[in-house]
């Protein structure tokens, strides 16, 4: 694993409480929504909830016995605890309707492995890169100049022409191309640190690259736009879940 990444699983077998945030915050409405496929309407908001966190409390736990060497990607980890945690309710509600107790599962470690677990299919991997990448975007967003991010806000990722970009903020066109620049720098920066932070392998570093990330201004923006914009959406269905539950 890379250091970025041996960091963050420091920080979970520490118990630091703000890795585990980050895990909730990053990857909750992305959980969220996979619990829902699988309940196909028959999985309340609030079982939903609490699967989220039984299943992020499980990935905080287990972390003293995750082995790089197994080559596990990060999304199958994360899949299989959250089936683990899905199969761990069923059997409890079972257990209830047949009146009686039931004793709690193990984690099976197999979950470690290349070759074992659960499959994951191309919308989930998809969402899992995508919430690495809308969180690098949120960093960026609360550490760079406050102009200089309304400036790429709108020219990139509300389509905004860089001549009404520069009437909007009272600046000139090669204004507005330098500060487009400095926050693009940033956020290739801050993109490659949060990719391999939740990247446990050779192919999850790269995804970026694959994705368009790694190309030039023109393509590493609009690849980066549409992927803000589709994990927005899923961010605000998020939203519209847990305000249900307050």
């Amino acid at each position: 694993m890379h250091t970025l990444t041996t960091t963050f699983v420091a920080r979970l077998r520490a118990r630091d409480e703000a890795a585990w945030y980050e895990l909730w915050e990053i990857f909750g409405p992305v959980l969220r929504a996979q619990f829902t496929r699988w309940g196909q309407g028959r999985i309340g908001a609030e079982t939903i909830r609490d699967l989220t966190q039984d299943t992020l409390t499980a990935l905080s736990n287990s972390i003293d016995r995750y082995d790089s060497a197994r080559g596990a990607r990060f999304s199958t980890w994360l899949l299989a605890i959250a089936k683990h945690a899905l199969g761990d309710e069923i059997d409890r509600r079972m257990a209830l309707k047949r009146g009686g107790g039931r004793r709690a599962a193990s984690l099976d470690e197999r979950f470690m492995g290349r070759a074992t677990g659960p499959e994951a299919d191309e919308a989930y991997e998809t969402q899992i890169f995508h919430a690495k990448v809308y969180a690098a975007i949120r960093r960026v967003e609360a550490e760079a100049d406050f102009v200089h991010f309304s400036v790429y806000r709108m020219r990139v990722l509300d389509g905004l022409s860089g001549k009404h970009v520069a009437e909007q903020i009272g600046v000139s066109e090669p204004t507005v191309s330098r500060h487009l620049q400095r926050v693009r720098e940033l956020l290739r920066n801050r993109l490659a640190e949060t990719i391999s932070t939740y990247s446990f392998t050779s192919d999850e570093a790269t995804e970026g690259e694959r994705a368009g990330l790694g190309r030039e201004d023109a393509m590493f923006d609009e690849a980066l736009a549409d992927i803000y914009h589709r994990q927005a959406r899923l961010v605000h269905e998020d939203e519209a879940l847990r305000s249900r539950l307050a």
